[in-house]
């Protein structure tokens, strides 16, 4: 990396000597190695997990071009999981927001330094919990089509009424399954009261990356990690309760949605830009 470099943290963890092992052959944007800066408090050891980035791609008007470049975000979103994922594997991991960067080293360690008393806590409650989203989509099969309508086919029917009608039972029938979602959503909630200790409910997704099929529960819980083969075998009990609904269970995640990271107060160590998406308004990718 040249002179002309900035301080991208990944993320805030605690080492070990797991940790330690795969250090060398994990790799962050532009296949930099990854390293660990610590605190230079003399509580409990923390480290931000960092690798170089160039300057000309993460000032601040470059950041502003490149997101509005979906290839370039993708890339980058998908880089920044994966050091998180993998770092998750080998120790504590508290997600950074995408593209929180700094100046240098020094400027980077000063901010662990000053948040470090808030970000051991959070730490602390995450240790030994992952995250699992759960999702609800209901199926194209929802719909009734023109010619599934009901009633008497011996007799004749004007196209205008065979239409209400059809236009009825479709109604009757979304009616119907949007029930099933909203008591399906009640039988997760139910089952995750005894299993997580918290959950963050996320919008349904929407857009032009998303299935065919409607999503209407997009939650995410924070599950210990002792009762996650029991908490996704509880999911997939509630699935089978209702088949004309698509219920499914992503992960294991790193905590993203529940690493919402201190606020930021006026510094001298504050990162020179702080852009992206917040992790606890993000779904892992």
């Amino acid at each position: 990396m040249t002179a002309h470099a900035l301080t991208y943290v990944y993320a805030v963890t605690q080492p070990t000597s797991a940790l330690d092992a795969a250090l060398p052959t994990l790799h962050g944007i532009g296949q930099e190695l990854l390293r660990l800066l610590s605190s230079d408090d003399e509580g409990v050891p923390l480290a931000f997990v960092v690798a170089d980035v160039p300057e000309a791609d993460f000032n601040e008007t470059a950041l502003k071009n490149h997101f509005e470049d979906l290839e370039w975000l993708e890339y980058v979103a998908r880089t920044h999981h994966g050091v998180v994922q993998a770092v998750a594997t080998c120790a504590p991991v508290l997600p950074l927001r995408m593209a929180t960067v700094y100046q240098d080293d020094h400027r980077a360690r000063q901010a662990l330094t000053v948040q470090h008393r808030a970000f051991s806590a959070r730490l602390d409650l995450l240790r030994a919990h992952t995250e699992y989203g759960v999702k609800i989509y209901l199926t194209p099969s929802t719909a009734v089509a023109p010619d599934q309508t009901t009633g008497d086919s011996t007799q004749p029917t004007s196209p205008g009424k065979a239409y209400l009608r059809a236009r009825k039972a479709q109604q009757h029938t979304r009616e119907s399954v949007y029930q099933q979602a909203q008591l399906a959503a009640r039988a997760v909630d139910a089952l995750a009261a005894h299993l997580t200790t918290q959950r963050v409910r996320h919008a349904p997704q929407r857009g032009p990356l998303t299935t065919t099929q409607e999503n209407v529960l997009n939650d995410a819980y924070l599950v210990p990690d002792e009762q996650a083969e029991e908490f996704r075998d509880a999911i997939a009990e509630v699935a089978r309760r209702f088949p004309d609904l698509r219920i499914e269970v992503t992960g294991p995640w790193a905590p993203y949605s529940f690493a919402t990271p201190p606020p930021e107060t006026p510094d001298p160590a504050a990162p020179s830009h702080h852009s992206g998406t917040p992790t606890a308004n993000r779904e892992p990718p």
